[in-house]
């Protein structure tokens, strides 16, 4: 391991400079009941301007991160001049925490060994309120230096052996541990020394909470947690099948939320409409419960900056819709890095321009506020700054159409939060790691794509969130194997169904309590009219046989076979449900028989009576549930007639109900429908790109025209249609409460604006 000061003398000295901002008042809003079928009306969230607090009404946000050499000649007009180009609203710059860049007093928080007599901090602080911006300081809890580590060694997270945890890249930093005075104490102490002397709007830490893995300390502070509140001794890594660990997860999130409070209670002591934000993201594989995050989050930041491998380019909209499943319509921004944070990383060069700006239209399509941010205060890569400065300059002039206040979909994804972080079904294997749980986010990303196809509207649910009031804004509900459910997540879906919504459902849904305990049954069975068996073992050449024709099986007329799902429940239908139709099963289950030699491929058994799906309706309601994991096979196969037989039921759920919004056309596209301050607003990102599913995107390929139908609300007459990124009046028809129009093209990203 090198030295710090080696490193340090090793870096290049060369530097260079550039900087700015500009407030605006835009609206993150909330997503509020809608009318029309099946909609329970409840009172509108929305709150006037007025009486919301400033980050409320933040539309764009920029960040510069500083390093410890920045202080020796970073230019602060010229990068304020930059931020100030982009109009932002708020400008996130470096505080303290690792180091300190500005003269603190306080013992043990490290200042910047290059900064010399300045007050870099409060330079920028200085010159970010001049040009009337907010300003949020960038703090970072994570590591401190060794004279910390031999004056405060109760601070630092330790291996089973005593020995504190250095950073792997810079070995000079050790782990501060969660559960030490270091959160309690120090970091308060600093928050309060920076809220003392300059005019901080809100503090933000790097890496903390998160919401990936929960780690495992051996320090006394730990050791005492453990072994007062979870009776037992830290295990060497976390295992959702151990029953401690159960514990330690409620004992590890009540941590969080108690040190969030109290770090909110601190920065608002001086000032109480600052505010406190923790970094977060995650995507739809997050481990910490996002929903009781979201229940201390007054701001919550999505550390999303961008993808890499093959990490599919909706990925930063799906963000999106988790965050805005669990913050009722509270503000949510999303972080863009300009740099190139691929695999591998390169921090200081520039991300292709189109990936860029891509990332940027998920953020505002999805209804989170974009933040910009680049490392270093000495770039020699100057080709990120016209990027950002255009999408930017784009979104402040169009300002009142990103203003939202509700969600036009009334399709529900449930986002299965549990499942994703720790699924293990009887075909998997038990030694779980991180990384697999790509693999149970398989059934949600199946599904999606499936969706995008089909050109659905939808909103994520979180399983947390399955309250009648929230429910009712959806015509259906649509479950991709939430194989985790505990008994009252199952109480509201049973409820919402008795109500008259709509369910699709697949594989072990319901199978297994909120921790993995199996039920060795459906516990939504008297919903699907299922009850379930063994989960066969995983086969590729296994089919699904058309016993009968059903409206979800429009498009396979001159076909008796389906491709069937690798796995699936055993399952028999139970019968007639209480007042409801029989179940109809129009797809039976072909077992799996042998793909090679081509001398063998022929059926063993050509015909079951197993059911592959199983349809009913009672009313208005309609539920489908799918035995196999049709979802995560699409995924996997991407056959296309698996999405088509997945947008047909959800067709089917609707019944005879017209969709609020629809888009007709060629290309991959993932949709938005808004209800803003100034009307409606339809967001259209074009993914018909070839990096859709592996990035980086170097350019983009223009679909054609896009038909759109859109209902607003009664007795509301429609003046314009404009087409934002175009610049153009959009010609229309109205007839009663739909709007018809013709989007002429989209070449990236386009916004239809409704007035």
């Amino acid at each position: 391991m090198i030295t710090r000061r080696e490193f340090l003398a090793a870096s290049s000295a060369s530097l260079f400079t550039p900087g700015a901002l500009d407030p605006r008042t835009p609206f993150a809003g909330a997503p509020s009941p809608r009318s029309g079928p099946a909609a329970v009306v409840t009172k509108d969230v929305t709150l006037a301007a007025a009486e919301q607090p400033w980050y409320a009404t933040m539309r764009r946000c920029g960040q510069l991160n500083l390093n410890e050499r920045d202080p020796q000649t970073l230019d602060v007009s010229s990068w304020i001049d930059y931020w100030a180009s982009l109009k932002l609203d708020a400008l996130l710059l470096n505080g303290g925490g690792i180091v300190a860049f500005y003269p603190t007093q306080v013992p043990y928080h490290h200042r910047s060994e290059f900064l010399g007599s300045r007050d870099l901090f409060g330079e920028l602080a200085a010159a970010t309120k001049a040009r009337g911006m907010r300003l949020v300081a960038r703090m970072d809890c994570n590591y401190a230096y060794e004279d910390a580590v031999k004056a405060h060694p109760e601070w630092f997270e330790r291996n089973r052996d005593g020995s504190p945890r250095p950073h792997g890249e810079s070995p000079w930093l050790f782990k501060t541990c969660m559960f030490s005075p270091y959160f309690t104490d120090q970091m308060p102490a600093i928050y309060r020394e920076i809220g003392e002397r300059y005019p901080v709007d809100g503090f933000f830490t790097n890496g903390w909470p998160s919401t990936g893995d929960l780690t495992v300390c051996h320090c006394e502070n730990c050791q005492r947690v453990f072994r007062e509140k979870v009776g037992a001794t830290p295990p060497d890594r976390v295992d959702a099948t151990n029953g401690y660990y159960r514990k330690y997860y409620d004992v590890y999130m009540d941590r969080v939320l108690e040190v969030w409070r109290r770090w909110q209670a601190v920065v608002t002591e001086k000032r109480p409409d600052s505010v406190y934000v923790g970094n977060l993201g995650g995507g739809i594989r997050t481990v910490k419960n996002v929903k009781r995050l979201g229940e201390v989050a007054r701001w919550f930041n999505a550390d999303h900056q961008g993808r890499g491998g093959d990490t599919v380019i909706w990925d930063c909209a799906q963000q999106g819709r988790v965050a805005q499943a669990v913050m009722d319509g509270r503000t949510v921004t999303n972080v863009t890095g300009a740099y190139s944070n691929s695999r591998p990383t390169w921090r200081h060069v520039s991300k292709a321009p189109a990936e860029t700006i891509m990332w940027m239209a998920q953020t505002a399509a999805s209804g989170m506020v974009p933040w910009f941010h680049w490392l270093g205060g000495a770039p020699e890569d100057m080709r990120w700054k016209a990027v950002g400065r255009d999408f930017f300059t784009w979104l402040a002039a169009n300002e009142p159409h990103f203003r939202n206040r509700r969600s036009i979909a009334d399709v529900a994804v449930l986002y299965p939060q549990r499942t994703i972080a720790f699924y293990r079904s009887g075909t998997q294997p038990r030694d779980w790691r991180g990384a697999e749980r790509a693999q149970t986010a398989d059934y949600l990303q199946g599904l999606y794509y499936a969706l995008l196809e089909g050109r659905v509207f939808f909103d994520f649910v979180h399983e947390d969130n399955l309250r009648p009031e929230t429910l009712g804004r959806y015509r259906a509900l649509l479950i991709p194997n939430a194989a985790y459910l505990s008994d009252n997540h199952c109480q509201r879906i049973r409820e919402y169904v008795a109500g008259g919504g709509s369910l699709l459902a697949t594989f072990e849904t319901s199978r297994y309590d909120e921790w993995g305990g199996d039920r060795f049954d459906l516990e939504l069975g008297d919903v699907f009219d299922a009850t379930a068996g063994d989960v066969a073992s995983p086969a590729g050449n296994s089919y699904m046989r058309i016993e009968s024709r059903h409206p979800t099986l429009t498009g396979f007329e001159e076909t008796a076979l389906l491709p069937g799902p690798e796995q699936r429940v055993a399952v028999r239908a139970r019968g007639v449900a209480p007042a409801a139709s029989a179940p109809l099963t129009p797809l039976t289950v072909v077992p799996y028989y042998p793909a090679f030699p081509p001398e063998m491929v022929f059926p063993r058994t050509p015909r079951t009576d197993q059911p592959a799906a199983l349809f009913r309706e009672n009313g208005r309601s309609r539920v489908a549930y799918f035995p196999g994991d049709i979802d995560r096979t699409f995924w996997r196969s991407g056959n296309p007639d698996l999405g088509l037989l997945l947008q047909n039921t959800v067709r089917w759920l609707r019944g005879t109900d017209r969709p609020p919004v629809s888009l007709d056309g060629d290309g991959i596209v993932e949709t938005f429908a808004w209800e803003t301050e100034p009307g409606y607003a339809l967001h259209i990102l074009n993914y018909t790109n070839p990096n859709m599913t592996r990035g980086f995107v170097r350019k983009f390929y223009a679909i054609g025209p896009q038909k759109a139908e859109f209902r607003v609300a009664a007795g509301r007459r429609i003046k314009e249609v404009r087409a934002l990124r175009a610049a153009r009046a959009v010609p229309f028809t109205q007839d009663g409460d739909i709007v018809r129009f013709e989007v002429p093209g989209v070449t990236d990203y386009e916004v239809v604006a409704l007035t």
